[in-house]
């Protein structure tokens, strides 16, 4: 049975439309806007669970020392008790030890540092699918892609790097972007690179042989 030309000319147009319609339809590139980039300028460490953080208290080595923050995000000193550390700067955390230091010595001067950086659970950026080591990462700040990807051992092998999707959540509400790791990655496009913020994720497939 033979196809009239005017309907396969109808056909072959309406296809193309629907191509169209498809090829308007992509996710927006990833970008920061000049907010975030403010707060990616102000971004201040947060204490995370399994961080390692040393207290030291001024002329009272006795109270000093090395903790590691449990899961529950607290941690014991020899005075205190099931104190509470996660989602605190480390100046926060060093005020707050000073005045519930105060009940026991006078004008306690405390000191708090952080090794073993690992941060909440929140501000960690996660890396999955097609990557050299998929894994979840501590924000570091003005953290790029290129820092990500150089983090997680680059793309894989079947990877379809610019098919990546990056999730964000801004003010309460997911936005998936678009990412170009293929041109970033294999073709050394700058251009391609964009900023991390704490809390992104991103999705690699792989390719479609």
């Amino acid at each position: 049975m033979k196809m009239c030309p005017a309907i396969g000319r109808t056909a072959a147009v309406m296809l193309l439309l629907s191509l169209q319609a498809c090829t308007t339809n992509q996710l927006p590139p990833a970008t920061v806007q000049p907010s975030q980039t403010a707060a990616v300028d102000q971004y201040n460490y947060l204490i995370g669970p399994n961080d390692a953080v040393t207290i030291f208290v001024w002329r009272n080595p006795e109270l000093s020392g090395s903790f590691t923050v449990r899961p529950d995000g607290k941690i014991s000193t020899s005075l205190v008790e099931d104190i509470s550390v996660a989602g605190k700067t480390p100046s926060q955390f060093a005020r707050e030890m000073e005045k519930v230091l105060a009940k026991y010595i006078r004008d306690p001067v405390v000191t708090v540092s952080v090794n073993g950086f690992v941060g909440p659970f929140s501000e960690q950026v996660r890396i999955i699918g097609a990557s050299g080591k998929p894994m979840a990462f501590p924000y570091r700040q003005n953290m790029t892609a290129l820092d990500l990807m150089i983090a997680a051992g680059g793309l894989s092998e079947f990877a379809d790097g610019n098919s990546a999707k990056l999730v964000r959540v801004i003010n309460g509400k997911q936005t998936t972007y678009e990412l170009q790791l293929d041109d970033l990655i294999r073709d050394g496009d700058i251009s391609a690179n964009v900023d991390i913020l704490p809390g992104d994720i991103v999705i690699i497939p792989e390719a479609w042989f």
